[in-house]
């Protein structure tokens, strides 16, 4: 799945960022609009993309002035495809909250990060995952390794891209901030928290004096 444009695992073509980019808006937009929102292609395959999708129905246009303005058609019978083509990133964020929390060992935090947070990635892009694990389980844990494995299939299973995950203790956590390890620095800016603790509080917790060092 392109992590950054995931309509394309149902619409390759410009048409699915397209709908998904009009389908979260409440007003109408023009085709240079359209193509700023989109993030993709030229601005004459959006206009391309917009006229195709008119001829379906599935986009209306509409004249002011000398500008032609476009809003998703909510009537259509292809609406609730086109809101669930826009939701699949959600549903895919859902699914590993939802995963994550069923967990017998939780961990500490579990954070995505890089491509998939950012949403820059490609077709081949990791799924990159930080699970911050607690300072009193073990790594070897027979359980904690399902779980990750588990995680790995998942992944695997729902976008058909690669889980890469990024495994540490609260300690060693600790050590990467006080040595200025530079992924630290992707963490604060670009992580998104998906159970535990948030991770940016808890890189400022560990980052003030040993007394959160120890961990829980």
């Amino acid at each position: 799945m392109n992590v950054s444009m995931p309509s394309e695992a149902v619409v390759p073509t410009l048409d699915g960022a397209v709908l998904t980019a009009l389908a979260r808006l409440t007003g109408p937009v023009t085709g240079r609009q359209v193509h700023q929102l989109a993030g993709v292609g030229s601005e004459a395959g959006v206009r391309k993309a917009l006229t195709r999708l008119v001829a379906q129905g599935t986009v209306r246009a509409s004249q002011a002035g000398s500008a032609w303005l476009y809003a998703v058609n909510r009537e259509h019978v292809a609406w609730p495809a086109i809101t669930a083509l826009a939701g699949l990133q959600d549903l895919f964020l859902s699914r590993l909250r939802r995963g994550l929390e069923e967990w017998s060992l939780q961990a500490r935090s579990v954070a995505l990060f890089g491509s998939a947070a950012r949403h820059d990635g490609t077709v081949d892009s990791d799924i990159d995952l930080l699970l911050v694990r607690q300072n009193h389980t073990h790594p070897d844990d027979p359980v904690w390794a399902e779980q990750i494995a588990q995680l790995k299939s998942d992944v695997a299973a729902w976008t058909g891209n690669h889980a890469q995950v990024y495994e540490l203790d609260v300690d060693e956590l600790t050590r990467h901030i006080t040595d200025g390890h530079p992924i630290v620095d992707e963490w604060r800016r670009d992580a998104l928290t998906l159970a535990g603790d948030d991770l940016r509080n808890l890189l400022r917790e560990l980052g003030h004096g040993p007394h959160a060092r120890s961990g829980r």
